[in-house]
């Protein structure tokens, strides 16, 4: 596919190791020390003789922070997002596979759309494990590196002078405290006060996009057994008409000899919330692998968490901001988690300032040119996630391709293969609209679609 919008995520998403170059950058602080916010630091370490990164919650491996409400939930690392990993702290993958995270192969995975199976796309292989997991590996990594240290506290804002960012403000341990900053990175998540520092230091606040999802989840985790599985990770997504109240569901084998399983509705319907409802629906409403994952017991209480809505702050629509800031993460951008695209957008957001500090960037204006490469990934993500709550919304040519797509992939293979690059952050969205995919569109919908599979009630 030759956009513009395409060759640019392809760069962005190389896994080539950039070569070293002098350290132009005094001292950078990154706020926030989550998946987004330790990728950015490892990048920054290549360009900053120090980095310090400010985090509020304790570091723990097994528990999530209080500041991701969401970090009960399932999360996904897609392909794309863990070949950026892998880039920036090599062999990563391996080491968190023997520490506990589970290989799932394209053979030991499914995908089923109202029941019906979907052809195999993708040959990537994924690791599943819970969230805290992976971001403990990413900070023990991390901090390995001898010029990355942390401070437990809260940022609490910025220091300016005519033309950029300074200093950074934070407490710790009930202690008022400033960081000298020649670069900042806000990495705070969707709740990021950074917008409200800009505007009271008299800088442009970005404009915020809100599109309503209302999305509910449930997570739980089931024993699982340590004999090898044939399915170690499932999607099922479930249409209005054959759903109900469900949006679908999701299984993913996880360290300690889990499984993690996840369901979700939208507005209103919240299934799932009990153990038994979560039992009973993965018993009768999904395919057979469902019921299995949940017949040994579940370990600990159904956890839930709602997101009324996806955000995105345009910093590359702002016309006066400081230099030497930017943002990554939930803090630009944080979509509906139904294709689980978060973790790999930050781990490619942190490409971006790969890309951006390695371009010789004149540090005394502000950064445009990474916020203009950030919003390639920020709308590749953003265009697949946000169709499914918001179709009625959208452009009607682009909400009919949409379903085309998703429905093809049901049948076709190469289809699902871009399909599922495309929401794996491997590929840029617009390889779905090359004229290839478009006939093959017009073929899927003369062939006949296979049966549902059964669930478990029905062996």
């Amino acid at each position: 596919m030759g956009s513009t919008r395409a060759r640019t995520f392809a760069r962005i998403s190389s896994v080539e190791q950039p070569p070293s170059k002098p350290k132009q950058l005094d001292t950078a602080v990154v706020l926030g020390g989550s998946v987004a916010g330790l990728m950015a630091a490892r990048v920054l370490a290549d360009h900053a003789h120090s980095v310090v990164v400010i985090e509020r919650d304790e570091a723990s491996d097994d528990a999530p922070r209080r500041g991701v409400p969401h970090g009960t939930q399932l999360h996904t690392l897609l392909p794309g997002g863990r070949r950026q990993i892998d880039r920036w702290f090599p062999r990563f993958t391996e080491e968190a596979l023997a520490a506990g995270a589970v290989w799932a192969s394209a053979e030991q995975r499914s995908t089923y759309i109202d029941g019906v199976r979907k052809v195999r796309g993708s040959d990537a292989d994924i690791i599943t494990a819970t969230r805290p997991f992976i971001e403990g590996q990413l900070r023990r990594r991390l901090l390995a590196v001898p010029n990355v240290k942390t401070i437990t506290g809260r940022a609490t804002g910025l220091t300016f002078d005519d033309s950029a960012v300074t200093a950074v403000r934070y407490e710790s341990g009930g202690t008022a405290g400033v960081e000298p900053a020649s670069f900042v990175v806000d990495a705070m998540g969707r709740s990021s006060r950074l917008s409200d520092w800009l505007e009271a230091g008299g800088w442009d606040r970005p404009p915020m996009i809100r599109q309503v999802t209302g999305i509910n989840y449930a997570t739980a985790l089931f024993c699982r057994t340590p004999e090898p599985a044939e399915r170690t990770a499932s999607f099922a997504l479930c249409s209005t008409e054959f759903g109900g109240d469900l949006a679908g569901a999701v299984f993913f084998a996880v360290e300690n000899d889990r499984w993690m399983v996840m369901m979700g509705g939208y507005g209103d319907l919240r299934p799932g919330r009990t153990a038994e409802d979560m039992i009973r629906r993965c018993r009768a409403d999904f395919p057979a692998d469902f019921g299995r994952v949940v017949a040994n017991g579940i370990i600990g209480e159904v956890l839930t968490y709602r997101q009324a809505d996806s955000r995105r702050r345009e910093f590359a629509a702002a016309a006066n901001l400081p230099a030497r800031l930017v943002a990554v993460g939930d803090a630009v951008a944080s979509f509906n988690p139904i294709y689980g695209q978060g973790m790999s957008s930050a781990a490619l957001h942190a490409s971006c300032l790969s890309m951006f500090l390695r371009s010789d960037p004149a540090l005394y204006a502000p950064a445009q040119h990474f916020f203009d490469l950030q919003r390639v990934v920020v709308d590749a993500a953003w265009s697949v996630s946000a169709g499914p709550a918001t179709a009625g919304r959208r452009d009607r040519v682009t909400s009919w391709l949409t379903r085309q797509i998703v429905d093809a992939t049901v049948v076709d293979t190469k289809v699902a293969r871009v399909f599922e690059d495309v929401t794996h952050m491997v590929r840029h969205p617009d390889h779905l609209a090359a004229p290839a995919v478009l006939r093959r569109l017009l073929s899927a919908q003369r062939r006949r679609r296979p049966a549902p599979t059964a669930p478990m009630r029905s062996l």
